[in-house]
């Protein structure tokens, strides 16, 4: 096993700066007031100045409180930069993580991201992205937003869909959803007694502009005599709202309270009977999160709200949703709440249950749960101590699970059947292993990632066992003392043999297209290091898996497990061969058809390199093999000679071609 981890440690406190233009906003940095209550150092880095909500906010910081107020040139959140001498003075000091709540193809994370580079500031640093929607922005910030992600250890996103875009977009983890945050002492529910004959009290609470669904918000007034609404905010539709409100059907009915202050709000919201969030999708913005969803709950405010965006996420059960753009139906919603105080009572308690998930102090044990991770320095768990849980893909060929299955029996083993066979159930059933049946064949990955969503111990790490392969239980459990003996090994994998013996190898550098032209050259053993260890026999330790999540499901059958270990290696953990441990595979033992193994197997390269090394990356890795399979089909004799010849044709076709021919049930090679 390669030298060079860390060991094992833990530490109690964790130094944080935290860069944030909104920070201006002195209710907004109550994340880190409460991450200081949990033992942490945090100093944050604000904009001076900055336009939230319509209103110009100077960042005050308290007595006392470590917060850098700095000038910013640009008003745009995705189109500014902070003075870099505050950030420069910044990185001077030993951070533990570096929180830059900026999303990743803004001006400032690329600009605090080179200045970070030039300090030589090693500390891993962790992102924010709230784009629920899948832009493709025009260079360089297409390219300034895959590197930021590539090299990211964590990002926060505050709805799901924000999540897998990050992924798409290169991201090489699983994002952390975490809601934006509200205090729930300063808004609380209050006793309220409406004047008799009042009707029902409707508030809005945000921009007056025609995406967030005013003018729908009024029609929907119109159609309900006994609403009354309260316009709270500003915005560029302010003349002509007042206009329609004037008129006979809405007269006196709605009243216009312009802006609040944060502070002013959580006086604001308890007068109302019901909040409305009418908000509309557009070709470039929907809803990403709406915080005075979750403000108006914890103040005991029931909620509409349109389905647009992340408001059906935000709301959940605690509130009503109706389509966007309805005003009927969102005249009905409405008139519900006041017409049913059994309803409105039932919201309110789930709104406040929902709410309190919310607050700073929920929403700051969430960063520090983010922050331990990535400093590798989450206390261990007890689960790591317990044997590892077994998976197990197969494929037909029972005789040879069985072979598999019977060393490893008495530990936690799982078989994720892929072929459906009612041969390979029984031989799970005889052997008291369990068995699952995910009903279709989507490839290797796809088979592993049903086996850890219905793991039966989640806490565990997970041996992942070819079905043609041979360990013992006292393999896997020094397999498993070497992966716990460094605290950045995400896989281990034993030296393996094959059935008569010869050594095979296990550790390999990542693919990539200069690595294509160097083993096309013969060169193969330059540079021979160990980047990733095959899937054959494969520990993977939970928290890699939790942080970097499973397999990439478009990859059928090969290179899943090569994507994963580089996913892995971006976010800071290593792999490493345990020579002391040695194993048997056979290889093949579920296929016999060499034709088909070669053609998954490029097609599996193809992809890893398309995804790792974009399509230029794949063209000139793909030369440098076409040439090395050319000049073996020459120079070789017999089989060798041919397979080579095949493998140029295979190239020539295209890898991702075939194997789509492979699976529509139709053979070209």
């Amino acid at each position: 096993m390669s030298a060079g981890g860390r060991s094992p440690g833990y530490r109690t406190r964790v130094r944080v700066l935290r860069i944030f233009h909104s920070a201006a906003v002195t209710a907004w940095r109550s994340r880190e007031d409460s991450l200081r209550g949990l033992g942490h150092d945090v100093t944050v880095i604000g904009a001076r100045r900055w336009n939230e909500g319509g209103s110009l906010v100077d960042l005050v910081p308290r007595t006392g409180e470590p917060v850098v107020a700095a000038r910013t040139w640009g008003t745009h959140p995705a189109l500014f930069v902070y003075d870099p001498r505050a950030v420069w003075t910044a990185l001077a000091q030993p951070w533990d993580v570096i929180d830059l709540h900026e999303e990743p193809f803004a001006l400032a994370t690329a600009e605090v991201l080179a200045l970070r580079a030039l300090r030589r500031c090693g500390a891993p640093y962790v992102l924010y992205s709230a784009q629920n929607i899948d832009k493709r922005y025009p260079p360089p910030f297409r390219w300034l937003e895959r590197w930021a992600l590539r090299r990211a250890s964590a990002i926060v996103v505050c709805n799901a869909e924000a999540g897998r875009i990050v992924q798409r977009k290169g991201f090489p983890g699983v994002a952390d959803v975490i809601p934006l945050g509200v205090d729930t002492r300063a808004f609380r529910p209050q006793r309220r007694t409406p004047p008799d004959g009042a009707g029902v009290s409707v508030g809005y609470v945000g921009r007056w502009a025609v995406h967030k669904g005013v003018d729908v918000l009024l029609e929907a007034v119109a159609l309900q005599p006994e609403l009354r609404l309260t316009m709270v905010g500003a915005g560029p539709e302010e003349e002509r709202l007042r206009r329609r409100a004037g008129e006979p059907d809405l007269a006196g009915r709605v009243r216009f309270l312009g802006a609040c202050t944060p502070e002013e709000l959580p006086g604001v919201l308890p007068g109302f009977d019901v909040l409305a969030v009418p908000s509309l999708s557009t070709p470039g913005w929907v809803e990403q999160f709406g915080r005075v969803v979750v403000e108006a709950m914890a103040s005991g405010v029931p909620v509409v709200a349109s389905d647009s965006g992340a408001l059906p996420e935000v709301v959940g059960g605690a509130g009503l949703l109706v389509p966007e753009g309805d005003a009927p139906a969102l005249a009905r919603a409405l008139s519900r709440i006041g017409d049913d105080p059994a309803l409105a009572a039932g919201l309110r308690a789930a709104g406040l249950e929902r709410a309190a998930r919310c607050d700073w102090g929920a929403v700051a044990q969430r960063y520090e749960q983010v922050y331990r991770r990535v400093t590798r320095s989450t206390p261990p768990s007890t689960a790591s101590a317990d044997d590892p849980e077994v998976l197990v893909v197969a494929y037909g060929a029972p005789a040879t699970l069985r072979r598999t299955l019977e060393p490893v029996r008495e530990l936690p083993v799982t078989v994720v059947d892929n072929s459906s066979l009612a041969e390979v159930r029984d031989v799970c059933a005889e052997l008291g292993v369990r068995y699952l049946d995910p009903g279709r064949n989507d490839g290797f990955g796809a088979g592993v990632n049903y086996g850890l969503r219905h793991r039966r111990h989640p806490g565990r790490d997970v041996l992942l066992l070819n079905p043609d392969a041979v360990v013992t239980v006292g393999d896997v459990r020094g397999l498993h003392r070497a992966l716990r003996a460094e605290d950045d090994l995400a896989s281990v994998a034993p030296a393996q043999v094959d059935a008569a013996g010869r050594p095979a190898r296990v550790g390999w550098p990542f693919p990539g297209p200069l690595r294509s032209w160097v083993e096309a050259a013969g060169l193969g053993r330059l540079g021979d290091g160990t980047d990733y260890v095959i899937g054959s026999v494969l520990l993977l330790r939970a928290e890699a898996l939790a942080q970097v999540g499973g397999f990439d499901e478009e990859f059928f059958l090969y290179a899943e497990e090569t994507d994963w270990s580089r996913r892995a290696a971006y976010l800071g953990w290593r792999h490493a061969v345990v020579g002391e441990v040695r194993v048997v595979h056979e290889g093949a033992g579920t296929s016999t058809d060499r034709s088909r193994r070669d053609a998954y197997f490029a097609a599996g390269l193809e992809r890893y390199l398309r995804k790792h090394h974009g399509a230029l990356g794949w063209q000139v890795s793909r030369a440098g093999q076409l040439a090395g399979a050319l000049v073996r089909a020459r120079v070789l004799t017999g089989e060798r000679a041919s397979a080579a010849a095949r493998r140029a044709v295979l190239l020539r076709s295209g890898p991702l071609q075939e194997e789509r021919r492979l699976r529509s049930g139709t053979m070209s090679l």
